[in-house]
């Protein structure tokens, strides 16, 4: 049997160790586009706050899986079962994973060509801004997700001048309500970065090929000489083009993880499967559910069958001293169906909000009072009615005994819990 994985990262090496295991005598071939074995990509941004060393993200390869590496797949041709590569070589397999993970979202401000300006995805990515690092002084982070929160941080480590660029009216739009986001940029004004909000790059201004400045769209100007876009980022299906795989942000799949090609499945980042909080299908590019994933796709490339239940987004970053647990929908805004219970503590500076579905918990953010996460998450990824008074989970002190829910504690310990910095992008 010949597995083929498009993809090192942690989807694809899950798969890897996966089909090893269960398969000893089995051909497996990884195809990654980033040169080296796979690392951990989470940590690349303490690579850049200097708490790491390169070869501390090292994963490894498990035995007798042979990595071509910086060779990308460019084409699929799903029945002939040939895969065709950026040096133009083809690639048979019996089974294929697709694990290509996301790139990063493109800007679409002017000169977004000049020298220094970068995205943090990527080992190499994070290499080259080291590499410029000694001349810079002021650096400049476009956006207020978790990528752009982990530069920022790394830069000041590192004793640069930092300014932010948030579009949106609050950091952490996409996993935060108003309130928490309000918080949250308090927080970083207080540490010293410079916070825009509702703003963006229009035009990036340039001397000898190299960025200095950003003239906004407001048309002030801010003067630069690093630049970390963090706006988010997309599933990697351009490849797909004719090849008979069905996709819509990214390639949809089954519960077993198969996609509509025979004898191709999907994981991780590029993978678009069912958002248990959300009730939809959904894109949830995080560390732990691409991992999970990569597993169970190669259980079912070697033949057996086992269902992927379904993701939930979450997240768990510290923010200088603030802590913050975020999981599921927690901003319906004005979807009809939703209850919102919500409990704030000024002395304390905690925050809780919980959103409901009937009596379902869908979604949760908790600043300062994290404790309990990992029952919070088993709630809304069991789908099972909250068996007590809804209010009682937003109060200090509250037991699971006391809610009836030591078994589902027990259950929840069990589960791997929230990792540092949430899982970030896989």
């Amino acid at each position: 049997m010949r597995h083929l994985i498009i993809g090192s990262g942690i989807a694809g090496l899950q798969a890897a160790r996966t089909l090893r295991a269960v398969q000893p005598e089995a051909e497996v071939t990884m195809l990654g586009r980033e040169q080296g074995n796979p690392y951990s990509r989470p940590m690349i941004s303490q690579l850049l706050e200097g708490s790491v060393q390169t070869n501390q993200l090292d994963l490894g390869l498990p035995p007798k899986v042979e990595l071509i590496a910086g060779e990308s797949a460019v084409s699929i041709d799903t029945h002939q079962k040939v895969v065709k590569t950026s040096r133009s070589r083809h690639f048979p397999y019996d089974r294929l994973l697709v694990a290509s993970g996301a790139d990063p979202r493109p800007i679409a401000a002017g000169k977004a060509d000049l020298q220094n300006i970068h995205f943090m995805r990527t080992r190499a990515q994070v290499e080259e801004m080291l590499a410029e690092m000694p001349r810079c002084r002021k650096a400049l982070v476009l956006g207020g997700g978790l990528v752009g929160f982990k530069a920022a941080y790394a830069f000041l480590r590192q004793g640069l001048d930092v300014s932010m660029l948030i579009r949106s009216e609050h950091p952490l739009s996409q996993q935060v309500d108003p309130t928490a986001g309000g918080r949250i940029l308090e927080k970083l004004q207080e540490n010293g970065l410079r916070v825009s909000v509702g703003l963006e790059v229009a035009e990036f201004l340039g001397h000898n090929g190299r960025v200095v400045g950003a003239e906004l769209s407001d048309g002030s100007r801010i003067d630069c000489d690093l630049v970390v876009v963090g706006k988010g980022v997309l599933p990697s299906t351009g490849f797909l083009d004719h090849s008979g795989i069905v996709t819509d942000l990214g390639i949809l799949v089954d519960d077993f993880l198969r996609t509509s090609a025979p004898d191709v499945f999907a994981a991780g980042d590029v993978a678009e499967h069912f958002d248990l909080a959300r009730g939809r299908r959904w894109v949830n590019a995080i560390w732990p559910e691409a991992a999970e994933q990569g597993r169970i796709a190669g259980l079912n490339m070697a033949g057996r069958q086992v269902r992927y239940p379904g993701s939930v987004s979450r997240n768990t970053i510290r923010i200088f001293d603030l802590d913050i647990l975020t999981c599921g929908l927690v901003d319906p805004g004005s979807e009809e169906g939703y209850e919102v219970l919500q409990d704030q503590d000024s002395r304390t500076k905690t925050y809780r909000r919980l959103v409901f579905s009937d009596d379902r918990l869908v979604g949760a953010v908790c600043l300062n009072r994290i404790e309990h996460g990992g029952l919070l998450l088993y709630l809304i990824k069991s789908g099972r009615p909250v068996p007590a008074p809804k209010e009682e989970l937003l109060q200090p002190g509250f037991h699971p005994g006391r809610l009836g829910l030591v078994r589902w504690q027990a259950m929840a310990a069990s589960s791997s819990p929230l990792p540092p910095w949430g899982g970030f992008h896989s």
